[in-house]
């Protein structure tokens, strides 16, 4: 009889574990600490990427004055799943001079990109890139100047919001069939970088975690 009253939290504290663990296999997040530890690779010099304390969090710091290199995971993301990537970026300034559809103007203060595989080669890849453009209004889209198997999307724009941190969150399959008509069920890899080799320009950004989650509620900016 003592041990029957016990029956019950057991049980219930086993429902929580389950639950929790349930809502964890939802949603795969990757800190700041985690991007930081995440293979770089370069284009042309190295981007700093450090750890850094704004706004009372710890945030991952881009820095690039010419130069151009990305933190990026090689990971399935299983995108029937979480079909929703959400982030929380802020950049200190933009470049309204450049012409971002050239090659001499592909460069970005933030951008985030997700890519999948369509094939065996190394070259056969389809890319969405998330860029903070400096003069290319929100929701334009177009093919980077290098590759037109990786599309461009401006999700912010501008000079408006520079020193806010900024919310995003998007819908990577209706992305993928949006820009390149196919209906991609994971992704192969994620990246961000912060780039400045093509004009020459200094551009510095932050960024908090980054989500694949099934639901599209925005995160909490720092």
């Amino acid at each position: 009889m003592s041990q029957r009253p016990t029956l019950l939290p057991l049980a219930l504290f086993t429902l929580l574990i389950t639950a929790s663990s349930a809502a964890q296999a939802i949603e795969t997040g990757f800190s700041p600490q985690a991007i930081q530890s995440w293979p770089e690779k370069s284009f042309d010099g190295h981007t700093s990427y450090s750890i850094v304390q704004r706004d009372g969090v710890a945030v991952l710091e881009a820095h690039a004055n010419g130069q151009a290199s990305a933190k990026y995971l090689e990971r399935e993301i299983d995108l029937e799943r979480t079909p929703w990537l959400k982030w929380c970026w802020q950049v200190s300034g933009v470049h309204p001079q450049l012409d971002e559809t050239t090659r001499q103007g592909d460069d970005y203060p933030a951008r985030v990109y997700v890519a999948q595989r369509t094939g065996l080669l190394p070259w056969q890849v389809e890319s969405v890139n998330y860029v903070w453009s400096s003069n290319q209004p929100v929701g334009t889209r177009w093919p980077n100047a290098f590759t037109d198997k990786a599309q461009l999307l401006a999700v912010e724009s501008g000079g408006e919001r520079v020193g806010q941190w900024v919310s995003v969150v998007r819908d990577v399959r209706a992305d993928f069939r949006e820009l390149f008509g196919s209906d991609p069920a994971s992704i192969d890899g994620i990246a961000l970088m912060t780039d400045g080799d093509n004009a020459g320009v200094d551009a510095r950004a932050w960024f908090s975690r980054l989500v694949f989650s099934s639901n599209g509620q925005p995160l909490d900016c720092p």
